[in-house]
């Protein structure tokens, strides 16, 4: 015969249904922070292929209502995916050409600097404060084939060797993030609306309605910034592609690419125009210097004061002071991802910060025509 035991304190605490979902959710982070160390790798890859979903989605929604699902569950993914990365690689082929090209013509006027020396520039004893002492130095250092020798021999080849294969190590990483990303983007596309609805799901269950409102809200800002920094960047090359054609500089194609790619990075188109107006200025074209800087000085002031905050605080209704900080600090934090994860973070936070505002005024008693806006500034404050 036997007799039942009575259950023990941790038994009974065990089968409280308080104790079972707080084990539950423990379990469920702790399995989250694995999942995410695993593949801490490739997380670039996969916000990368969130994004180009992200802004590219509206089209590819489009072409599915015209061509329907079914056969085309695996054709209108490969085609979007194979579109992405042509409109990544394509540019970066013609850059990578010219730069060899480029490179060919730089090793050929370094050998012919080494027997002959590089004369000095016309323009160059005519700068101002600093121009004899540079055409001193020219002359000593640069002119004369010897002191080219030596000033090329003082190079730290080892330095250089060093960077060369930190630069190969990197191209080799950046391939693989790109070829996952284009993996990722590829289901992300043919299993986006299932994804999409089941994240709605999985917030409205967790955050109640205000997390739709915070996950529309960055989605939101993530379209306003392509479009204000990626369409826009692309439009400023553009401009400036045509300048540099007219002003006759050397390879306007690849400048303009260049101020396209530096445009989308705050301030960063004028580091290029600039290069370009030194190249002009020391090829004896000081007039199409002054014109191709200048006109680009007025590029970017439109650019930057009147079509970004329409476009980029239109869309995430962000002060565009917010939008720059946003975009600033994600660059900084996150590097290029920053560009898109910057508005949308500070975009999720003053939604935040607006409906804890409205909450509290919502809680207070209406303002009356009698109440003068500071009792309602103190009540807000918890002042008497």
């Amino acid at each position: 015969m036997t007799t039942d035991e009575p259950a023990s304190d941790e038994d009974r605490r065990a089968e409280r249904p308080g104790f079972q979902a707080r084990a539950r959710l423990a379990l469920a982070l702790a399995l989250v922070l694995i999942g995410l160390w695993t593949v801490k790798a490739f997380l670039p890859a996969l916000v990368w292929a969130a994004i180009l979903v992200i802004a590219t989605w509206p089209l590819y929604r489009r072409a599915r209502a015209r061509w329907p699902a079914g056969r085309h569950d695996l054709v209108l993914p490969a085609l979007f995916t194979t579109a992405v990365a042509l409109v990544v690689l394509v540019p970066l082929g013609i850059a990578g050409v010219e730069i060899a090209r480029e490179a060919r013509i730089l090793y050929a006027a370094m050998e012919e600097a080494r027997r002959h020396g590089i004369a000095v520039p016309a323009w160059l004893p005519g700068l101002p404060a600093i121009g004899g002492q540079a055409a001193a130095w020219w002359r000593d250092t640069l002119a004369d084939p010897a002191g080219y020798s030596e000033f090329l021999g003082r190079l730290n080849h080892g330095s250089l060797y060093g960077y060369t294969r930190q630069l190969g190590g990197q191209l080799v990483h950046r391939s693989v993030v790109f070829g996952f990303t284009l993996l990722a983007l590829f289901f992300l596309y043919r299993d986006g609306e299932r994804l999409a609805g089941q994240m709605l799901a999985a917030s409205h269950r967790a955050f109640g309605p205000h997390g739709e409102r915070i996950g529309r809200q960055a989605i939101a800002s993530v379209h306003g910034t392509v479009d204000g920094l990626v369409l826009v960047g692309l439009g400023e090359g553009f401009l400036m592609w045509i300048a540099y054609l007219l002003a006759g500089l050397p390879h306007p194609t690849l400048f303009g690419a260049a101020t396209a790619i530096a445009a989308m990075i705050p301030f960063g188109a004028p580091v290029v125009f600039c290069v370009a107006g030194i190249l002009l200025l020391a090829a004896g074209s000081a007039t199409a210097a002054a014109a191709v800087v200048a006109f680009g000085f007025v590029v970017v002031f439109v650019a930057d004061h009147f079509v970004r905050p329409v476009l980029i605080g239109g869309a995430t209704r962000l002060p565009f002071l917010w939008v720059l900080l946003g975009i600033l600090g994600g660059v900084e934090t996150w590097g290029l991802l920053g560009l898109f994860l910057g508005p949308a973070i500070m975009a999720a936070l003053v939604l935040l910060w607006r409906d804890w505002i409205a909450g509290a005024l919502r809680s207070e008693p209406a303002e009356t025509a009698d109440d003068p806006p500071f009792l309602v500034r103190d009540r807000l404050h918890g002042e008497p």
